[in-house]
């Protein structure tokens, strides 16, 4: 026998022994799944033990927030690596019979860290092997992509078939798919060609049985829950079908910085009442920070565009509906639809390679939330955000516009919520390097959103769920919550789609086997 998978073995062992005393369901699984993989066990599964080095690189390799990574965040009782579908089925059987959780991880960058840690026991199944992208131009401009890729690899597939191809999703590279699609999935082209959730036409799950469906034998209650519902209340999802839209040749870039001294808080309040109402083929948001030192600190609002034409074309539109700004041609940069979305992202425009990248950008400790708007805020009540931002060394705020084909897209066609009448989302964003300054950090943030209350959605108080924040509640990890005691976070992210949501749960997971700390409660 090889000399890696003897060491494995005997670790494993050892491991099952002194779990037995204790641990005796995690001593079972463990034994359950060894069996399953067989002689692939080496490879597929990885146990905290002094021979499997790779157990700690593995859990760490694409952690996106460092408050999820310190020494008093819980781990999982094993990472299991799949390569094939069989796999993931093995896992979910193993677990569901041993009644352990299981944790399911694309990219790593869900903002609370629940894909990879939980309070409870719980195997975490990375799906990085799972990541192959099949480009098909015959039929129809279609993709076959699986949810390890990274929206990163799915676009520099795409664009080794046709650069005037595009998917509509976000500008950050190395976010998994089986998240950001599951999630909704918003980006620059989105008030053209709708969510990423919009544009799938298939989907391959495992289910609590251990099933493998399509969406033919998933039915369509199912297929329209993973579309914006979350994966992780529903199943596994291993692959997905989604549908390409066609872009021009040239796509127009610009990112243009006002500060308060220049007009910044006019220009923001004009742009409240135009970035919603422009072309759909034009997408506007604003990127506010705090710059400068002692008195001399003020807020910077960066717009950052990107408009599916030429220069021309959008000098045209910026003088008719948005002089204020200024916007002078030399300004705007006329490139492709890809490089634009590198531009998005703050990376060198020429390297097509950055996209294969799943390592994650430097790491810091963050803290976000969102919100909904769908009246603009006065100038007093901008004022008054801008103090509230200034209490903060280095924040971070997004405001995007919504509007375009959003608005034409009924609130119940996915779980997705958040369309007619929304005029942007508001993302708030604190990141810091000292963990011993994390209270101060986060209290501030939640002091800011305690403030916002006023000027956002209401009844309910809308937020997006790839944004996800437990503060708005969390289930009881024993797996008893009731549909209304979920129903604060539920509606925050699902509106009036959150029943029709519990109902699909109780039919495909009536026992709650997929459950996390806001998964959706059977009704």
């Amino acid at each position: 026998m090889h000399t890696s998978i003897c060491c494995f073995l005997s670790d494993l062992i050892d491991l099952l022994l002194s779990a037995s005393k204790s641990e005796p369901d995690i001593s079972n699984l463990l034994q359950c799944l060894s069996h399953e993989f067989g002689s692939s066990s080496s490879d597929v599964l990885h146990v905290p033990s002094t021979s499997d080095s790779s157990y700690s690189s593995l859990l760490d390799s694409t952690v996106q927030n460092k408050r999820f990574l310190t020494s008093t965040t819980p781990k999982p009782v094993a990472i299991v690596r799949p390569s094939t579908y069989d796999q993931v089925q093995a896992t979910v059987k193993c677990c569901k019979k041993h009644g352990v959780q299981i944790r399911t991880r694309s990219g790593g960058h869900d903002y609370e860290g629940q894909s990879y840690t939980s309070k409870v026991p719980f195997i975490l199944l990375d799906l990085q092997n799972l990541n192959s992208v099949d480009v098909n131009l015959e039929e129809e401009n279609t993709v076959w992509v699986q949810s390890g890729a990274t929206i990163g690899e799915l676009y520099y597939w795409i664009v080794q078939k046709s650069a005037n191809l595009a998917f509509s999703a976000g500008i950050c590279n190395t976010v998994g798919v089986g998240g950001h699609l599951s999630g909704g999935g918003y980006g620059t082209i989105s008030r053209r060609y709708g969510l990423s959730a919009d544009n799938v036409l298939d989907a391959v799950i495992v289910d609590a049985d251990g099933r493998i469906l399509d969406r033919k034998s998933m039915g369509e209650d199912l297929f329209w829950a993973i579309r914006g519902g979350g994966g992780s209340s529903f199943g596994v999802i291993l692959s997905w079908k989604i549908k390409l839209s066609e872009v021009p040749s040239i796509v127009t870039v610009f990112r243009v910085a006002r500060t308060l001294e220049q007009g910044g808080t006019d220009l923001v309040e004009k742009w409240q009442k135009v970035g919603s109402e422009f072309s759909k083929d034009l997408f506007m948001r604003l990127v506010i920070e705090a710059v400068g030192e002692g008195n001399k600190r003020t807020i910077r609002i960066k717009f950052e565009t990107s408009f599916l034409g030429n220069i021309g074309q959008l000098l045209a539109i910026m003088n008719q509906n948005f002089p204020e700004l200024g916007l002078k041609r030399e300004d705007c940069v006329e490139t492709s639809w890809i490089k634009s979305i590198l531009f998005f992202a703050n990376r060198n425009m020429e390297d097509m390679d950055q996209l294969k990248n799943k390592v994650p950008d430097p790491r810091r400790f963050f803290k976000a939330t969102s919100d909904y708007v769908k009246e603009p805020l006065s100038k007093t009540a901008l004022e008054m955000f801008w103090k509230w931002c200034l209490e903060e060394q280095s924040p971070i705020i997004i405001f995007e516009p919504y509007g375009g084909i959003m608005d034409e897209i009924p609130a119940e066609s996915l779980p997705f919520p958040h369309r007619k009448g929304i005029l942007y989302n508001i993302q708030y964003l604190v990141q810091w390097d000292d963990v011993e300054e994390s209270d101060d950090h986060i209290n501030w943030i939640r002091r800011l959103f305690r403030n916002m209350t006023p000027f956002v959605s209401k009844e309910p108080r809308s937020a997006y769920l790839n944004y996800r924040d437990l503060d708005f509640g969390v289930n009881k990890m024993d797996g008893t919550t009731t549909y209304s005691e979920a129903e604060e976070w539920g509606s925050k992210y699902f509106g009036k789609n959150y029943m029709r949501l519990a109902l699909v749960k109780r039919k495909i997971d009536p026992q709650n086997f997929f459950m996390d700390e806001q998964s959706i409660p059977p009704f």
